[in-house]
């Protein structure tokens, strides 16, 4: 098993309206095809029509069938792990702070982790000894004929999001977008969202995308103007899924600003 799963040398940002980069390869080669081929069955996921047109499976939608997925699959249990871990979260800060997003992260040293566990044992807690900061990620799938998710800046829990591409070669036909979309409100009074109301795409205009194709991850920060979307597909008539894997790093429940 790798230690690590992921590769920034290639990721470059973006830094208006708010950071955002792409990270393209993500992974070696044999590793992406090895989560592609352990992507779980379609029938684990829970719609959720109330965001847009897509599907879900993560330890919020449909938590048993996800859990009872990742603990028989040891790819995705040694993953979860990793994600779950301090190293992972310290991964990610100092990868955005080495590109000028620094977000006051504060690394533990193994002492101070073993420290915080037995502070927690002795209360009687299970808690994980993380630095304030929490990661967990989400299968997600939106049909090509008409999948979208509306524009919507993330919840302030949020801190950093992962969407990272999981299909085949040749599997996604570009023709029918699936782009991920940086959102800019028409009206310039809606523009501050921090508490993530959703939107229609006649309120947006589009300034970039980040296309989606095979084996990379669009990586931003949550912030006050974090607009982004999916805009209706366009594969009329295909049962194509545009397949991807949601990780998000939050702060600690009750925690908003």
């Amino acid at each position: 098993m790798p230690t690590m799963y992921f590769n920034y040398d290639h990721l470059q940002f973006r830094y208006t309206p708010f950071p955002i980069g792409l990270a393209k390869p993500l992974m070696s080669d044999d590793v992406y095809q090895k989560f592609i081929d352990n992507w779980p069955d379609s029938h684990l996921f829970k719609a959720m029509p109330e965001l847009g047109n897509k599907f879900a499976l993560s330890q919020k939608f449909n938590s048993k069938e996800y859990h009872d997925f990742v603990k028989s699959n040891p790819l995705w249990r040694d993953f979860h792990g990793w994600i779950k871990s301090d190293d992972f979260v310290d991964e990610i800060m100092e990868v955005l702070k080495q590109r000028n997003v620094d977000l006051g992260h504060k690394k533990r040293t193994m002492m101070q982790r073993v420290q915080k566990r037995s502070k927690n044992l002795a209360r009687g807690s299970l808690a994980p000894a993380t630095a304030n900061l929490k990661a967990r990620f989400e299968f997600q799938m939106m049909p090509a004929d008409g999948g979208h998710i509306l524009p919507h800046t993330d919840t302030p829990q949020k801190i950093v999001t992962l969407v990272v591409s999981m299909m085949r070669p040749g599997e996604w036909d570009p023709a029918y977008g699936g782009a991920t979309d940086l959102n800019m409100p028409k009206d310039v009074t809606q523009t501050f969202n921090y508490l993530n109301r959703y939107d229609s795409f006649e309120n947006m205009d589009v300034i970039d995308s980040f296309d989606f194709t095979p084996n990379q991850a669009v990586i931003f920060v949550k912030t006050f103007n974090s607009w982004h979307s999916v805009r209706p597909m366009t594969g009329t008539g295909t049962d194509a899924m545009r397949k991807t894997l949601i990780i998000n790093i939050e702060k600690p429940k009750g925690i908003v600003l």
